[in-house]
């Protein structure tokens, strides 16, 4: 409800593919959005990935992202996918503009690429891919290459770095290789998060938060890494919890963490060492 209410400014509209419905969905809270359920959009794809994984897990839902898009693009001339953690702080209709002239675009992740400072940033590009799957744009002319996308996930939809996988999102790696007529966003305002604050540095500026001290902030991916070290005093994180409360008035900081793993806590940990000790090395 906070992303359809953040888009409001704009216009557009959010369709929403719900796959658990234990919760009655108040469809009113925000009138800019449609919700559909997997009998809505059921296809031959759709019924195999749901005969491979597990209906409630999160490959299920991450391998439906293709075959989401490319139901909405029967109705619709283009089409932008965002996880639902995301929350615009300015104009996004650029993007469409640009679906017109290209079939499918792509956020990369701008990790830092320096060997010399950042290596762990480095090789995440490649542990994780250059590209997030927390969006992807596409038109019409796209759907090849999105049917392409749902058999990757339906062949393996996992965490695999033996085998070069990394859920549903490695494999977005290939999309320029594959469908030439596609754009990689060079907007840093775009897909924001606390995995690029080094390389996206953000500054806030009359009531205005600006990327490099260049590209307004479109959008910011609020993940559960971002929601663990972004600074709970910014503009940026205030924004998204007062529209948070909206929804939910009881809501606190803490309820937005989720629980990690030990194993996730102990990288989270060395990453913060890491950090600090390359920002200590920069002169």
């Amino acid at each position: 409800m906070a992303l359809a209410k953040s888009i409001e400014p704009w216009g557009g509209h959010v369709h929403i593919l719900l796959l658990d419905r234990k919760n009655p969905v108040d469809t009113n809270i925000a009138k800019n959005t449609s919700i559909y359920e997997l009998k809505d959009v059921s296809n031959p794809m759709a019924v195999a990935l749901k005969k491979k994984y597990k209906a409630d897990s999160d490959n299920f839902r991450w391998s439906l992202k293709p075959v989401f898009l490319d139901f909405l693009l029967n109705n619709c001339l283009s089409v932008i996918y965002v996880d639902n953690d995301i929350y615009f702080f300015d104009d996004y209709r650029f993007l469409f503009e640009d679906l017109k002239q290209y079939d499918i675009l792509l956020s990369p992740h701008h990790y830092p690429a320096d060997p010399e400072k950042n290596q762990n940033w480095l090789e995440a590009n490649f542990r994780v891919g250059l590209y997030n799957a927390g969006f992807i744009g596409a038109n019409k002319n796209a759907k090849e290459t999105l049917a392409w996308w749902a058999k990757c996930c339906l062949y393996r939809c996992e965490k695999n770095y033996f085998r070069g996988l990394f859920d549903d999102q490695k494999y977005l790696d290939l999309v320029p290789i594959i469908h030439p007529n596609t754009k990689v966003l060079e907007h840093k305002g775009c897909n924001v998060a606390e995995w690029n604050a080094l390389s996206c540095v953000k500054s806030e500026m009359q009531g205005r938060i600006l990327i490099n001290q260049e590209f307004p902030l479109i959008f910011y991916h609020f993940n559960n890494f971002s929601l663990q070290l972004i600074e709970k005093n910014s503009l940026i994180f205030k924004t998204y919890f007062q529209t948070l409360k909206k929804y939910k008035s009881k809501l606190q900081e803490k309820d937005l963490i989720y629980k990690t793993s030990i194993v996730d806590r102990i990288k989270l940990s060395l990453w913060k060492i890491l950090n600090k000790m390359n920002t200590a090395k920069t002169p």
